[in-house]
């Protein structure tokens, strides 16, 4: 079967560019035979690669990256690593009680994963940190969601704490917000620095990532052969962690929405101007209305900055033009001149798109999809605790190992089907306008 698209990212993400240039990729030139194969170096495909190397550790592993690990979807993430229900599509992430709890159970066992892969690897606190996070609300509905959510999280029985003005101010620096909402469970990563340093500490003389390197084919006789420019790989087991690009394998047809969300990032604020500013030196802040913008403050490599994303596109072919991501990114000078205006002089460094699957009863596209051929895709949002989710517990279903954590996240419906296209984009369309519209300020 070919491919029928490869990934397409627009922009220079600022998490990667604002790191030291990565070595020199190993690029596939041979046909080499494996016993498992991993397509995609984001977070669903390295953790898919570390859980294989624990369960089979005289295995030959073999992952294959389009790219470069941390210029794609990845490495454009805004960097929570959320424990909590983080539903997008709903009106103030909140669910169902039942699934709530059970969400929250598996997205801390990723969580936790991921803090075993950080301390073996030895990360540094800027790459992987726990702080917890904010929910920030910014406007009078804003602040009603906040209200709302801590109501929910108070039958569900977990910690949150709500924060008046003056101590989003205190935090933050600016004036801004209203009220912010409090979880101590996330993480916040810098998610290109985790992600080249987690594939920097898997590599060994079992397990190959081979970067620029996409799949142009798979093809299964009595094993899969996933053919490349340059080379091919053959394995009996392969696990496809390549989110909405499973449909370009030919799977979950009409069952993925692809989304684009935009990202800016500050050129690196003066001593004056980190001064002006006041308040913490990192934080992070997650909207009131999921519409809204997230907020980072970061310091550290690259010095201190701060990213702002919001704007939301429906792109059925995965791809979006330089043009549209400048025009977004006009919101993100608006919403970052509101918030911050004791640094009116401060431009924006990077600009980029970063792509994004939904489904939508939001539900994963998880399991075995063919004989041998396992997916690990479709994160509805929650991109690195649910990659590094369902990367682990994919390498887990391969490998026979049942659990219960494993029952739990596949006893959840397929991705439901979309309309037909036009109506689908159409509808879709102005969905996300008119939710845009609604959260107002919070944007």
């Amino acid at each position: 079967m070919k491919v029928k698209r490869l990934p397409v990212d627009t922009g220079i993400s600022g998490w990667n560019g604002i790191l030291p240039p990565p070595d020199a990729p190993e690029v596939l030139r041979d046909q080499v035979t494996a016993d498992w194969l991993v397509i995609g170096g984001g977070f669903a495909g390295l953790s898919a690669v570390r859980r294989l190397s624990q369960l089979h550790p005289d295995a030959r592993i073999v992952l294959l990256e389009a790219t470069r690990i941390g210029e794609g979807p990845t490495g454009r993430n805004t960097g929570f690593m959320i424990d909590l229900p983080h539903h997008l599509t709903s009106e103030g992430y909140g669910g169902q009680m039942a699934r709530d709890r059970k969400d929250a159970t598996a997205n801390r066992a990723a969580i936790a994963f991921a803090a075993e892969m950080a301390e073996e690897f030895g990360l540094s606190q800027e790459a992987f940190d726990r702080p917890g996070k904010i929910n920030a609300a910014a406007s009078d509905h804003g602040h009603r969601h906040n209200q709302d959510y801590a109501q929910h999280l108070a039958n569900m029985g977990e910690a949150h704490e709500m924060l008046d003005a003056a101590q989003m101010r205190e935090i933050t620096g600016t004036s801004y917000y209203q009220s912010g909402l409090v979880t101590p469970g996330a993480g916040l990563i810098q998610p290109a620095l985790y992600v080249r340093s987690i594939a920097r500490g898997l590599k060994s003389n079992r397990v190959s990532i081979y970067e620029n390197t996409p799949v142009t084919h798979l093809n299964r006789n009595r094993d899969w052969t996933a053919r490349t420019p340059g080379g091919s790989v053959t394995a009996p087991k392969v696990i496809m962690a390549v989110n909405g690009h499973a449909n370009s394998f030919g799977h979950f047809k009409g069952r993925l929405m692809h989304i684009h969300l935009y990202g800016s990032m500050t050129r690196a604020l003066t001593p004056d101007e980190v001064k002006r500013l006041g308040g913490d030196r990192r934080w992070g802040l997650t909207p009131a209305d999921p519409m809204g913008s997230t907020v980072r403050r970061i310091s550290g490599t690259g010095g201190d900055r701060i990213i702002m994303r919001n704007r939301f596109s429906y792109d059925a072919s995965m791809q979006v033009s330089a043009a549209k991501v400048a025009r977004m990114a006009r919101t993100h000078d608006k919403s970052f001149a509101a918030r911050f205006p004791m640094l009116k002089d401060v431009e924006m460094e990077y600009r980029w798109g970063g792509r994004l699957c939904l489904s939508r009863n939001s539900a994963p596209a998880l399991g075995e999809v063919d004989e041998g051929l396992f997916s690990a895709c479709c994160q509805n949002g929650l991109g690195v605790a649910k990659g590094t989710l369902h990367g682990m517990l994919m390498a887990d279903l391969a490998s026979g190992e049942r659990s219960e954590l494993l029952n739990d996240v596949l006893d959840q419906p397929a991705p439901s089907r979309l309309p037909p296209e036009p109506f689908a984009s159409v509808g879709a369309k102005a969905l996300l306008r008119w939710s845009e519209f609604k959260a107002g300020r919070e944007i």
